[in-house]
C-alpha cells in the first residue's frame, strides 16, 4: 500500500485553490498581510524566545531590530503601495498599431515555495512572503531544521492566522527540503548557500519551476586612503559582528591601504570593548548556532594560524571565552592570511575578519573582480568621483557606501545576488513583481489599418512596407 506524500497533501490544497481563485482582489492580500503583521505582533516574545533556544544565545535585542522592525516595516510598506501595484500598467503601443493600446496585467502566479535559513529565520522567511501575499499568492514554507524551536513555534502558530490553502509550514531535514524543492511549485526561493543553491536548481528545473535564489560569498568592504577610519572600523564592526557574523551579507574581508591596518586593529579593540564588554556573560552577543558552526569557524583559525596567518583577537583572554561547552565565539582579526586558506576561499558567517592590504586602488578592485561576484559590497571613502569609480568597475548583488547592511533595509531597493550570489531579487515593488505574472495584453481598436498589410500584396502594401522598413 502507497503511503501518502505529506508534503504533497499540504502542498495540494493550495495548488488547487490558486487555480480555482486567479482574481485576487486587494482587500483579500491585505487581510492576509494584515494577518501576518498581527501574528508577528502578538508573539513578538516567543518568536525572541524560540529564536535565543536555537542559537544558545541570541540577543533579543536584535532579534526586535533585525528580524521583528523589518518585517512589521515591510508589511506596512506593501499595505501602502500594493493595491497601486497591482492596477493595469499602460504601455506603449509603436505607432504603426495605432489607435490599438497595449497595457499589462500583474496576476497573482499562484503557489510559491520559500526555503528559509536558520541565521534570521523569522526575517528571511517573512521578507519573500510578504511579497508573495501582497502579490495575491498562497504559499508553503520550509523552515531550516537548524532552527527547530522556530520551525516548531511557526507550524503551531501559523494555522490560528491563516486557512491551509492560504499558507502552510513544512519542518523537516535536508531530504525534506530536497523533496520540497521538487514540488511543482509557480516560484520558488531559496536562501541559503550556493552549493545548496544548485541543488535547489536542479530540483526545481524538472517542473520548469522559476526560482529566486538568494545566496551568500565573500562580500569585500574596501577602505579608501580618504576615509573616516573612525567611522569605518565602527560600521564594519557593527556589520560584522552582529548576530555573531552569521550574515549572508556581513562584511567577509576588509581591502584597506598597509598604513591603517595598525589603526583599524586597535580601534576595532576600542569598538568592541565599548560595546560587547565581559563577553562571556554579554547578552548583547550571539553565539555560533551550533557546535558544527563552531568547529567550522574554528578550524578556519587553526589552519590560517598553521599557513603563516596572525591572530589577533580583539577581546582579551579570548580562548577561555567559550568555556562550558558555550558555542560563544570572540570576534578575531586575521592578517596575512594565505589566498589558499579556507578563511579566504570559503564564506565565513563569523566574527572573523580578514585584512587584506593593498598598494593602489586598481589592485583592490582587481581583487574584487578576480572573485566570484558577492552578494554585497561595503566601500569606506570621502571623494565621490572615487566612490564612483569603484562602484561602475565591480559588480555585486547590492552595495552600502559608507556603512554595511542597511542596503538591505531599503524597500524600495531590490535585494538580490548576482552570479554566484544568487539571482533574481525581491524587496518592495520589486518582490511583487517577481511573484506575479506580468500579463501582456494588446487591444485591437474596431477601426484599424491592419487590413492594408493583407494579401493580395499590391501597390498600397509595396508603399506601406517602404515606410516599415526605412
Amino acid at each position: 500500500m502507497t503511503q501518502p506524500n505529506p508534503l504533497q497533501a499540504r502542498f495540494d490544497p493550495l495548488y488547487q485553490a490558486s487555480r480555482q481563485h486567479t482574481d485576487v482582489p486587494w482587500p483579500l492580500r491585505q487581510q492576509r498581510l494584515q494577518q501576518l503583521a498581527r501574528m508577528v505582533r502578538e508573539h513578538r516574545h516567543a518568536i525572541a524566545d524560540a529564536i535565543h533556544a536555537d542559537f544558545g544565545n541570541r540577543s533579543r535585542h536584535e532579534t526586535d531590530l533585525l528580524e521583528i522592525f523589518p518585517t512589521l516595516a515591510g508589511i506596512r510598506h506593501a499595505l501602502k503601495h500594493g493595491k497601486q501595484w497591482m492596477q493595469p500598467r499602460k504601455v506603449a503601443t509603436d505607432w504603426w498599431f495605432w489607435p490599438a493600446h497595449n497595457r499589462i496585467l500583474p496576476q497573482p502566479l499562484g503557489v510559491v515555495g520559500i526555503i528559509a535559513p536558520w541565521n534570521y529565520p523569522l526575517f528571511l522567511t517573512t521578507g519573500p512572503l510578504i511579497a508573495a501575499l501582497v502579490a495575491g499568492n498562497r504559499a508553503l514554507v520550509k523552515t531550516s531544521e537548524h532552527a527547530p524551536a522556530f520551525g516548531q513555534w511557526l507550524a503551531h502558530t501559523v494555522p490560528q492566522y491563516f486557512a491551509a490553502d492560504e499558507l502552510a509550514i513544512i519542518e523537516g531535514d535536508a531530504d525534506v527540503a530536497a523533496a520540497f524543492s521538487a514540488l511543482p511549485f509557480d516560484h520558488l526561493l531559496f536562501t541559503g548557500s550556493t552549493a545548496v543553491g544548485r541543488l535547489v536548481m536542479r530540483a526545481a528545473a524538472a517542473n520548469l519551476t522559476p526560482v529566486t535564489l538568494e545566496l551568500g560569498g565573500k562580500s569585500p568592504t574596501l577602505i579608501l586612503d580618504d576615509a573616516d577610519l573612525d567611522q569605518a572600523v565602527a560600521r564594519v564592526m557593527s556589520g560584522k559582528l552582529v548576530n555573531a557574523g552569521q550574515t549572508c551579507i556581513a562584511p567577509d574581508y576588509v581591502l584597506l591601504p598597509p598604513a591603517l591596518q595598525a589603526a583599524f586593529i586597535e580601534k576595532a579593540r576600542a569598538w568592541v570593548a565599548q560595546h560587547y564588554p565581559n563577553l562571556a556573560a554579554n547578552r548583547d552577543y550571539s553565539h555560533i548556532i551550533n557546535p558544527t558552526q563552531l568547529a567550522r569557524l574554528q578550524g578556519y583559525l587553526q589552519q590560517a594560524a598553521a599557513a603563516g596567518a596572525e591572530i589577533v583577537p580583539l577581546v582579551p583572554d579570548a580562548t577561555n571565552q567559550n568555556a562550558g561547552n558555550s558555542t560563544l565565539l570572540p570576534p578575531h582579526i586575521v592578517c596575512n592570511t594565505p589566498a589558499h586558506s579556507p578563511l579566504m576561499q570559503e564564506e565565513i558567517f563569523g566574527p572573523l575578519l580578514p585584512l587584506v592590504p593593498y598598494q593602489q586602488l586598481d589592485e583592490a578592485l582587481e581583487y574584487i573582480r578576480a572573485r566570484p561576484r558577492p552578494l554585497a559590497l561595503y566601500v569606506f571613502g570621502k571623494a565621490q568621483a572615487q566612490i564612483d569609480h569603484v562602484l561602475r568597475n565591480t559588480v555585486s548583488g547590492g552595495v552600502s557606501v559608507n556603512d554595511t547592511l542597511f542596503h538591505v533595509a531599503q524597500e524600495n531597493l531590490p535585494f538580490g545576488g548576482v552570479g554566484a550570489s544568487g539571482m533574481g531579487a525581491y524587496h518592495g515593488r520589486t518582490g511583487f513583481d517577481t511573484f506575479s505574472h506580468l500579463k501582456p495584453i494588446f487591444t485591437q481598436a474596431k477601426r484599424n489599418g491592419m487590413g492594408l498589410l493583407a494579401p493580395p500584396y499590391g501597390k498600397t502594401f509595396a508603399a506601406i512596407l517602404k515606410i516599415l522598413l526605412r
